[in-house]
């Protein structure tokens, strides 16, 4: 047989090259799907208040209103709003040696974006909803790409004691960071039935901590505890609510932090306040409203509203400016948040990406910096 051509055999290599990449993709976007809840795990969630045939339950009427798929990518592509900020948004870039020294007064968060807030609260260092993807979406490919880089590098980020993580959707629970912070050991605090994806994801059973509604662990000496959330799950469309979502308390020694992840307005936010207030610091998301899904996204108002009820001190607002993944302005919920703050008396303040947050040792910031990005 007559040797085969050397560019003949160069595009070949080519062609193999390819689909063994489109392949390699393809395994990620299934891993990246997660685990299903099985064995012991299903039985732990099945015995769970919160769920009834077969799925997790809000205790409020929670729904997403009627809207047919057309009208949703409708709005999606050729919505009126400015839903991407029209110039660069300023982050402050971090290294490891900004954290090398704790905050004098044992309280410091520093917003990576979206619902990611690395907070320092009395010697010990907590990560929420970490997401350093470029998009928030199975794909590398496809999906809602990053409007700002993340503040720190993940090689960059100082040791964590715990990740706590709200839900598994995909802007709050991100595959790539999540195997990154594994292999260095932290530990992770998830709502039941979370636990499945990041075992598949590499994660030791050890490192994992699943809680129902109002259980706690002990976490290096912070206590912390699932609170309930008005929301809903799922990674695969076949499969919603097989896991729970929360809210979450966190209690140091000498501080307390209270962090809604995606939430509609509850009126359990007023029991929460009650038995585990006041709060430090509240970490509470501000974006993603619609009248479409309102009883599972609370409003920049009703978000300084669950401050006041769960007797926070200063709010830090979450869940904006990083992804397009709502029907209005890019800006609109840290304006409104700001409207809503000043006329409850509400201290809030809005750190640029990055930007230090110390509630204890200085006054709440109130640069607008939003609009040098904004029209």
């Amino acid at each position: 047989m007559a040797p085969m051509p050397r560019r003949v055999a160069l595009v070949l290599l080519l062609i193999l090259a390819g689909i063994a990449a489109a392949l390699l993709r393809s395994t990620e976007w299934l891993a990246s799907l997660g685990g299903r809840v099985r064995g012991d795990r299903l039985e732990r969630t099945r015995r769970s208040p919160q769920f009834a045939d077969g799925k997790f339950r809000n205790p409020q009427k929670s729904r997403i209103a009627n809207a047919s798929l057309r009208e949703m990518l409708r709005r999606q592509f050729f919505g009126p709003e400015q839903r991407q900020p029209m110039g660069p948004i300023p982050v402050v870039n971090r290294t490891t040696r900004d954290y090398a020294t704790p905050p004098a007064s044992g309280l410091r968060a520093t917003w990576i974006g979206w619902a990611s807030v690395l907070v320092e609260i009395d010697g010990r260092k907590i990560l929420t909803d970490p997401i350093w993807s470029e998009r928030c979406s199975p794909s590398t490919m496809v999906g809602p790409k990053r409007f700002h880089p993340p503040p720190i590098s993940l090689r960059e980020l100082p040791p964590i004691d715990a990740v706590v993580i709200s839900h598994d959707h995909y802007d709050h629970l991100d595959m790539p960071t999540i195997r990154a912070l594994g292999s260095r050991g932290t530990d992770f605090v998830v709502p039941l039935g979370v636990g499945a994806h990041l075992e598949r994801w590499g994660v030791a059973s050890h490192q994992i901590h699943e809680l129902d509604w109002n259980e706690s662990i002990d976490v290096k000496g912070l206590s912390i505890t699932a609170t309930p959330a008005r929301h809903y799950s799922g990674r695969n469309p076949r499969h919603g609510n097989e896991t729970l979502w929360a809210s979450w308390v966190v209690r140091g020694p000498r501080h307390r932090i209270f962090f809604s992840g995606d939430s509609g307005y509850s009126e359990q936010f007023r029991r929460i306040g009650a038995e585990h207030g006041p709060f430090d610091l509240t970490l509470i998301k501000i974006g993603a409203s619609d009248p479409t899904w309102s009883e599972i996204h609370m409003t920049p108002e009703e978000a300084v509203q669950t401050h006041v009820d769960v007797r926070g001190r200063v709010m830090l607002p979450v869940h904006w400016a990083t992804f397009n993944l709502a029907f209005h302005a890019w800006r609109e919920p840290a304006d409104r948040a700001v409207a809503a703050a000043t006329k409850a008396g509400v201290t809030l303040v809005v750190p640029k990406p990055g930007e230090l947050v110390s509630p204890e040792e200085t006054p709440a910031s109130r640069e607008v910096w939003w609009a040098n990005a904004s029209p």
